[in-house]
């Protein structure tokens, strides 16, 4: 009877297998089963951040054009941050704080020394970059805006994905676009601007999609509408553009995604890698 093993002579050829060889084959065995729904609504993540950049582009360019104002948006950020602080702890009763340890005094405090170290730096970051030419900063901007999309944690569990690196971008792009601004006021507004939608903000979307999924599906599309509203103003192709991505990317690749599950065809057996199954950790001492 033939047996699969080379340390032995066999009165069969070297390349002979018998009906047995693929009793062991298995497909698709670490295969995931998506569902459409749950696809989309993982995509919202994306798309958050797609209008987070969209709306801190468009914040930006009405500043450069005198058509909002340092104190207006000073005071639109600042009541919003207190609605979502506010909100933050009401979403889970308060646990979360409770698990940290960290007191509303603490939070204030952290606030406090970031809003005066900014303002005490805010006329460095005016004139920071100011040997450097405006199409520089503006492809600068760009750059950083588009590395903050691809290495901000959207959940998933990659080597790509660094949320330090990710923030430090997007503040990167700020201060360079806060140096083409008019005054000093307005570099200080736009870096805490910056601070808020980058940073403070995706804790609540997750804090959100982790307690109340239908409301963060609401809030998702509302602040998907407030972008393209925001953009439309300033380009109609654009914001039709706009729209056809953020389509694509909750709808269309979704799909995309499902049919390709179809057409995976893995397979495993007794002739992968061996897995060593014994704790080594002695030998490492």
């Amino acid at each position: 009877r033939w047996q699969k093993v080379l340390y032995e002579r066999q009165p069969f050829p070297d390349n002979y297998v018998d009906q047995r060889f693929l009793e062991e084959l298995r497909k698709n065995v670490h295969a995931r089963q998506y569902r459409y729904q749950a696809v989309v609504f993982q995509s919202g993540a994306v798309v958050q951040q797609l209008c987070s950049v969209c709306v801190f582009v468009l914040t930006w360019w009405y500043m450069d054009a005198g058509m909002l104002s340092p104190q207006g948006l000073c005071g639109a950020a600042l009541g919003s941050s207190l609605l979502g602080y506010v909100l933050f702890d009401a979403v889970d009763g308060g646990a979360g704080r409770w698990a940290s340890g960290r007191t509303r005094w603490a939070d204030l405090k952290s606030t406090l020394v970031f809003a005066a170290f900014t303002y005490g730096f805010s006329p460095v970051l005016k004139t920071l970059t100011e040997s450097i030419s405006t199409d520089t900063i503006y492809a600068m901007s760009a750059l950083m805006l588009l590395g903050h999309l691809i290495f901000f944690d959207y959940g998933a569990n990659a080597a790509i994905v660094s949320s330090t690196l990710s923030l430090n971008m997007a503040i990167f792009a700020s201060v360079c676009l806060a140096s083409r601004l008019p005054r000093s006021l307005h570099a200080f507004v736009m870096v805490t601007f910056a601070m808020q939608i980058f940073a403070l903000w995706p804790m609540l979307q997750k804090k959100l999609k982790a307690q109340t999924p239908r409301c963060y599906v609401g809030v998702t599309v509302l602040f998907a509408l407030a972008a393209l509203a925001g953009l439309a103003t300033v380009s109609s192709v654009g914001a039709v553009l706009f729209a056809s991505l953020l389509l694509a990317i909750s709808c269309l690749c979704p799909y995309c995604l499902i049919r390709l599950q179809l057409l995976k065809d893995n397979i495993h057996g007794p002739w992968d890698e061996a897995e060593i199954k014994e704790d080594l950790s002695r030998f490492l001492m």
